[in-house]
């Protein structure tokens, strides 16, 4: 198996201005979050936080990358909103494992928690 057939998803984590914010969350952990993430899911996928990306009505924000592969048979990214609570982020890390965006059909639970993606150069509007 090549490399590239190895590497699993990137999810990035907003973590800035609302997204991580305990003003905005008070009663979630986002430490944790991370944390989860990355013991959760196997080695080849990738867990990184980013600064705004534009959505703050919609956070805690988190966009599942497809892993390179399948990304290059078209596979997109999949937008993620309200990612406020442990089960939504098990049921992310499940659908994850199983594969991601490309590899796995998106579970029908997770289809309720789907934004779309911000627009280039039109951020949301509060």
């Amino acid at each position: 198996m090549a490399d590239s057939e190895k590497q699993g998803c990137t999810l990035t984590v907003c973590r800035d201005c609302c997204c991580g914010s305990l003003t905005k969350h008070p009663g979630v952990d986002h430490a944790a979050q991370i944390e989860r993430l990355r013991e959760a899911l196997p080695a080849g996928h990738r867990v990184r936080t980013s600064l705004c990306l534009d959505v703050c009505a919609q956070s805690n924000v988190l966009v599942v990358h497809p892993a390179p592969e399948a990304r290059r048979r078209g596979a997109r990214p999949v937008w993620f909103g309200l990612v406020l609570d442990d089960t939504v982020l098990g049921d992310i890390v499940d659908w994850v494992r199983d594969g991601g965006p490309g590899r796995a059909a998106l579970p029908d639970i997770l289809e309720l928690s789907v934004i779309p993606a911000p627009r280039p150069g039109r951020p949301e509007k509060l």
